[in-house]
């Protein structure tokens, strides 16, 4: 069944051509995916488009006129060496012994998608924690305002190219030691679209999109992580004739912190103790990114390589409420330098413990511990 081009733009039969273009311009400017990035509204405006492009050419109106579509498919169209079911044979026909088998693909049409766009943003760790709202400067192309996408200049219109004589593309003989090969390539042209615009808009020069800079809010969400995309539906680049926009994706990339160092949803730090804290225990109060100051226990007799944990004070994981552990690995710092007075207190600390000597452990030995046993372990298990 032939589609409704004129309803589609809400015209009737005998509208001008002028009166055509008033309504796809009016259209354009309320569905174009800049000003509503709805779904909905993106498939509306490649209807008004495709259904501008029919009858803004004057053999596909008559051809609407007639009761039929020229962009529909007629009877048996899937039939043949050239259809799709034949993995493109008729290609291979046409290429070599040209004749029967030609078909022509047709014109591309000016209207055609955009690309998607990608750029990098930087984001602190507590950023990442947070989420935040950021606001990010993007140069691509948008939709002309000066001929709303058509690329045409006041009211003029495009043309049947006289190259090609609208089909897109030119074909050329040659002959081989096969026979006459025949080849089909784009219309140098009008670019494979059939039709040239003769007065083309002086703003855009009748590409139907100019470059131009804007601001625009990316809501980056609580838990994001180095590598991360946010996809922008419909902010990347507008296609060729006012086409709809492609994407824009933005990728996180997360700095180094000071203090934390991320794994996942957990962060890790290191806290250097004073021999003395380890050995009669003590506090210490850590910053955390999101919860403020939070006491860190740390119990007497801790050894060097010990880790606390603070549970659930870590990083968020993305779209949930769980959030992850901070781990506080103890260094216990031994002085190096002691006066006086400080040497006689060990002095007499080291008297009081006599019982307690240095000691080479022995395999197998009940105290044995530490990163060297255990290494040792590993290598005896072999």
């Amino acid at each position: 069944m032939a589609r409704d081009y004129y309803g589609t733009l809400g015209v009737s039969k005998n509208a001008t051509d002028q009166e055509i273009k008033r309504a796809y311009r009016k259209l354009a400017r309320e569905h174009h995916p800049d000003v509503n990035p709805d779904e909905a509204a993106q498939k509306r405006f490649q209807e008004i488009s495709t259904a501008y492009e029919v009858l803004s050419d004057p053999e596909k109106r008559r051809i609407v006129d007639l009761g039929g579509d020229p962009l529909g498919s007629g009877p048996g169209a899937g039939g043949g060496f050239s259809g799709a079911g034949f993995g493109g044979l008729g290609d291979v026909f046409e290429a070599f012994f040209g004749g029967g088998a030609t078909t022509s693909r047709g014109p591309r049409g000016r209207v055609q998608p955009g690309a998607d766009s990608l750029l990098r943003t930087r984001l602190t760790l507590e950023e990442c924690a947070t989420g935040v709202s950021k606001q990010i400067a993007v140069e691509t192309a948008i939709l002309c305002d000066g001929c709303a996408g058509s690329g045409t200049n006041g009211d003029s219109k495009p043309v049947r190219c006289e190259t090609c004589g609208g089909a897109g593309e030119v074909q050329s003989v040659q002959r081989s030691f096969l026979g006459q090969v025949m080849t089909s390539r784009p219309c140098p042209t009008c670019r494979g679209a059939g039709e040239t615009i003769p007065d083309p808009c002086r703003k855009c020069g009748g590409d139907g999109r100019v470059r131009a800079r804007r601001e625009i809010t990316v809501k980056v969400p609580a838990g994001v992580s180095n590598g991360m995309r946010i996809r922008l539906a419909a902010q990347g680049e507008v296609g060729p004739g006012g086409g709809p926009a492609g994407d824009l994706y933005v990728e996180i990339i997360e700095q180094a912190h000071d203090v934390f160092v991320r794994d996942g949803d957990d962060l890790h730090c290191t806290i250097r103790i004073p021999m003395v804290d380890a050995a009669l225990g003590t506090t210490v109060v850590l910053d955390t990114l999101i919860d403020g100051p939070a006491e860190i226990t740390v119990e007497p007799g801790t050894q060097p390589g010990s880790v606390a944990v603070l549970r659930g004070h870590g990083m968020p994981k993305l779209r949930s409420g769980v959030r992850g552990d901070v781990h506080a690995h103890l260094e216990v710092v031994v002085p190096s330098k002691l006066d006086g007075k400080q040497s006689k207190l060990l002095e007499e600390f080291r008297r009081k413990r006599e019982h307690e000597v240095p000691e080479v452990v022995t395999t197998g030995s009940q105290h044995a511990g530490g990163f060297f046993s255990r290494l040792r372990d590993a290598f005896s298990a072999r």
